[in-house]
């Protein structure tokens, strides 16, 4: 049974849409919103299959609601509506968030025919993420029970989740004396290729999946070997090539490298799009990089409230504090008040050495191992290296996620 929820503030209008439907025998709208505001508690609360909002509305349109739902519930495809059907409508409900976009007024068989096309691409979507981990080249399957993969996020740009996503690899490396792969999965500006001196135009994850989907010996094949000991795969050189690496490539690409790595790295960016969620339900660790500052700390307060509704374990999100030291009026007991969660680790300030580090392509725990922010970096690649996310016996549902409920 397909659950639905409209949206429109005309009543009456909610009660046709509500009888177009009365016929399905595979569609039941579970509920009607008359505002963007209902319709963003309503969401919360019935978790619909399929939302079918009316773009035009008075207080918070349903563009505005749209991308709030999208980014808290994004397991409930949009589908949007209007009476016009202009393409300035039309871009501003993809933008939304939206999967279809309606023209007012439709016949019953065209509106239960766009909701079942996008509650089975939205399973579709699903199924393609969950992509099963294939044998080692040679066809040996390895014991991977304890290899990790690590999350980097932050839900707002500029918390230094690159530059601590690279050096953290390197940190592991150097701790654990085991094999270390960094992706940056920041497909369309990705920035590790800088921070460690690497051209993406002579190798990247671009050269794995243009001619399709990519095997264990292709992917195995643009990853690159670092002087420093790490395994490196960059992102497309342009912004253009990220279209061609799908969700599912990029999740195969992770599971891949996990199978011959102990560790995987992923730098995501600071979007829930398709490519951070697959990822994410794949990592052991996520961790989620915040700066003592007002918007990013809602940011992350918003993030951990999707966390719970994808059902992750509480364990297996790691938050850290990034420029702990500077402060603005905002201390880290007032953080942990707010999104009534204790920090798990801080990094201290240091712009000079990150940005020198950066400018000559040459990581800041490799230059400067004994400064303050190597050793904070140091310390925060011990803890996730010897500190599972989870108990075995809670991983796999902590890993599964949103893709592997139904």
């Amino acid at each position: 049974m397909i659950k639905v929820l409209i949206v429109d503030d005309i009543p009456e209008t909610r009660d046709h849409l509500t009888k177009l439907l009365a016929t399905e025998q595979e569609i039941d709208v579970v509920a009607t919103a008359g505002s963007g505001e209902e319709a963003i508690r309503l969401a919360m609360e019935v978790r619909p299959d399929v939302i079918v909002m009316d773009i035009n509305m008075p207080g918070m349109d349903g563009v505005a609601a749209a991308e709030f739902i999208s980014q808290r519930l994004p397991t409930s495809p949009i589908i949007m509506m209007s009476v016009h059907g202009e393409a300035e409508q039309l871009r501003r409900a993809i933008a939304a968030g939206a999967r279809e976009f309606l023209v007012k007024p439709f016949s019953a068989d065209e509106f239960s025919t766009t909701i079942h096309s996008v509650f089975g691409k939205e399973l579709a979507r699903r199924e393609q993420l969950q992509v099963v981990i294939p044998p080692t080249p040679g066809g040996q399957s390895e014991n991977i029970e304890d290899h990790q993969v690590i999350a980097m996020f932050s839900p707002k740009g500029g918390a230094g989740r690159t530059t601590i996503a690279t050096n953290l690899a390197l940190a592991i490396q150097r701790e654990t004396k085991s094999r270390v792969c960094l992706i940056d999965a920041n497909l369309q500006f990705g920035d590790i290729g800088v921070l460690l001196n690497l051209n993406p135009k002579n190798r990247s994850m671009l050269d794995a999946v243009e001619g399709g989907e990519p095997d264990a010996d292709i992917i195995n094949s643009v990853v690159i070997d670092h002087s420093t000991g790490i395994r490196v795969l960059l992102a497309p050189p342009a912004p253009e090539g990220a279209d061609l690496v799908t969700p599912a490539y990029l999740r195969k690409m992770v599971d891949q490298l996990r199978v011959n790595h102990d560790y995987v790295i992923v730098d995501l960016p600071a979007a829930l799009t398709d490519h951070s969620l697959g990822v994410m339900d794949a990592a052991d660790q996520i961790v989620v990089l915040s700066a003592l500052e007002i918007t990013t700390i809602k940011n992350v307060r918003l993030f951990l409230e999707v966390a719970d509704q994808l059902e992750y374990d509480r364990s297996k999100i790691r938050l850290v504090i990034n420029r702990s030291d500077t402060a603005q009026g905002i201390r880290i007991g007032d953080v942990e008040a707010s999104i009534r969660r204790s920090i798990d680790g801080t990094i201290v300030s240091d712009g000079r050495l990150a940005v020198l580090a950066v400018n000559r392509g040459v990581p800041f725990v490799v230059s400067h191992p004994d400064s303050a922010l190597s050793r904070d970096i140091a310390k925060l690649a011990r803890t996730l290296a010897g500190e599972p996310a989870a108990n075995k016996s809670t991983e796999k549902s902590a890993k599964r996620g949103l893709f592997a409920r139904r």
